[in-house]
C-alpha cells in the first residue's frame, strides 16, 4: 500500500506564489506516475499537472506558463509550483499516485484560495 500526504495549501492574493508537496510512503518502488489534480466547489474534479518516472510532464492548459511539477529523485515526492496564481485556481487540490500494478491513490487534499 501507498500512503499520500498533501501540504503547501493556503490563502495568497491573486498574481501570488505557493508551493505544494505531496509525499508518498510504504510501497514507493511501485509507484510510477504521480500528478495533481484540483476540484473546485460544484465542479468535477480536474488534472492539472503530471509528471512520469522518467519525468515527463503533462500540464492542462490553464496552468501552462504558471505552474511547474517536479519530483524528487528518490521518486516518492512530488511537488507543484505555482505561480501567477488566479482566483479561478481555487480549488482543494489532490495529490494522485499510479502505481505500475494494482490500485492507484489519492491524498486526502490541500485548499488552495486565491483572494484579495
Amino acid at each position: 500500500q501507498v500512503q499520500v500526504v498533501e501540504s503547501g495549501g493556503d490563502l495568497v492574493q491573486p498574481g501570488g506564489s505557493l508551493r505544494l508537496s505531496c509525499a508518498a510512503s510504504g510501497s514507493i518502488y511501485s509507484i510510477n506516475d504521480m500528478g495533481w489534480y484540483r476540484q473546485a466547489p460544484g465542479k468535477q474534479r480536474e488534472l492539472v499537472a503530471t509528471i512520469t518516472r522518467a519525468g515527463s510532464t503533462n500540464y492542462a492548459d490553464s496552468v501552462k506558463g504558471r505552474f511547474t511539477i517536479s519530483r524528487d529523485v528518490a521518486g516518492n515526492m512530488v511537488y507543484l509550483q505555482m505561480n501567477s496564481l488566479k482566483p479561478e485556481d481555487t480549488a482543494v487540490y489532490y495529490c494522485h499516485v499510479i502505481r505500475f500494478s494494482g490500485p492507484a491513490y489519492w491524498g486526502q487534499g490541500t485548499q488552495v484560495t486565491v483572494s484579495s
